[in-house]
This record gives C-alpha cells, structure tokens and sequence, in this order.
C-alpha cells in the first residue's frame, strides 16, 4: 500500500535511520531493526486535499491502477478539468457512471460530495480530532469503510500511529517478521504490532515497502 513519492506529491513524507520514530522502532524490536536497516528510506505522497483523497480512494477501490487512473481521468474531464464536491454535486448518478463508475461507486462519490457540500463533513476539522473521532466521521460516509478512514489518517493527516489490521498486504508481512502463520488472527497481529506504538504507521510503512521489495523473505 506504500506509495511511492513521484514528482505530481502534493507533498512528501520521509522517513529514514536518522529520523527519531525510525531509531526508536530500531531499539524497540530487533527484528523491525533488520528489516529498516535492509529497507532504509521511505518516501510517501501525501493526499493534503481531504476530498479528493478520499474520492480517489473510493475510484480506487477493487480494480487496477490502470484502470483507477483512467476512470479519474473522465471524471477530471466530467467535472471541467477538476474533481471536486460542488463539480460533483452537479452531476447524476448515469453521468458518473458514463466514466466508468459501478452503481454503486456513483452513488459513493455523489455521498461523499454532498456530505462535503452540506457541512457534514469539514476536513479542517477532522485535523483536530483524535483517530478514533476521525473514522467515526469518515466512515458516516457510503462507501468509506474503517480501512479507508485509516488511509485518510496515514496519507493526508500523517498520523503515526495507526496500524491497518484489515490490509492483507500487512497482515502477512508482520506474519513473515515475526514467524507467525500467514493466516494468523487478526488479534494476534494487532498484539504484535503494540510493540511498535507509538509508531505504528511508520512500521507500517516499512513492511509495506519490504513485501514490495521481497525484502522480508531475506530476513
């Protein structure tokens, strides 16, 4: 899930052996030290425009990238050259569909587009509150389910300590750190990951880029 850093960022967030939470997962667990010492830079876009990360996320959700990019690309072309809530508003659900969009995921995006648009949601004020207040807001919204609410967190709020136990993806990389089986309980990831507080994100995102890289099989 990790994203790698290209030169359209709205920003970038790097993390790398000098930075602070790096050196404290390295002394906290020694296997999370192999692992960063073997990975080494992280560099990550960050989303800053809450509404279009989230309506890229739900763009995205169950296809390719490829097949992501070209939707939104019809989308931008749909709303005048830019998505956003009061463009979308405007729209109906056959014309998001005409794009590429499910029923389904028209229906998501027009949600989430008059959620902002009425005041329901306010990404300035999502900022001030904690991570559990900001996936109870986030996930008021069709098509955002607490997955998504804790993408938000990492890659527009750079929250560091959240930790995803539903992504596959990390599920079975902290399995292949820790020698646990690949189908291992959710519960007992989560457990595992504790010892990375208050830095979990940034775990995170060092096991991501290791699966990528085939880098935890060395290990």
């Amino acid at each position: 899930m990790v994203r790698p850093a290209t030169h359209t960022a709205r920003a970038t967030l790097s993390y790398h052996l000098g930075h602070p939470a790096v050196r404290a997962l390295m002394q906290q667990d020694e296997d999370m030290r192999d692992l960063i010492e073997q990975v080494g830079e992280v560099s990550v876009d960050i989303d800053a425009d809450g509404y279009l990360a989230l309506a890229r996320a739900i763009c995205d959700q169950q296809i390719s990238g490829a097949v992501a990019a070209a939707i939104w690309r019809r989308f931008e072309a749909l709303c005048g050259g830019e998505v956003t809530p009061e463009a979308t508003v405007a729209l109906d659900e056959d014309a998001l569909r005409s794009v590429g969009f499910s029923r389904m995921k028209a229906r998501y995006q027009l949600d989430l587009a008059h959620h902002v648009t009425e005041g329901l949601l306010d990404f300035e004020e999502l900022a001030t509150l904690d991570d559990e207040e900001v996936i109870e807001r986030l996930t008021a919204v069709k098509g955002v389910g607490r997955w998504t609410a804790q993408m938000y967190l990492i890659f527009s709020l750079e929250r560091e300590d959240v930790f995803a136990v539903a992504d596959g993806g990390l599920r079975r990389s902290v399995a292949l750190l820790k020698g646990v089986d690949a189908d291992a309980p959710a519960a007992l990831i989560e457990a595992l990951a504790e010892d990375w507080a208050p830095y979990r994100t940034v775990a995170s995102l060092y096991l991501w880029r290791a699966l990528g890289q085939g880098a935890l099989q060395s290990l």
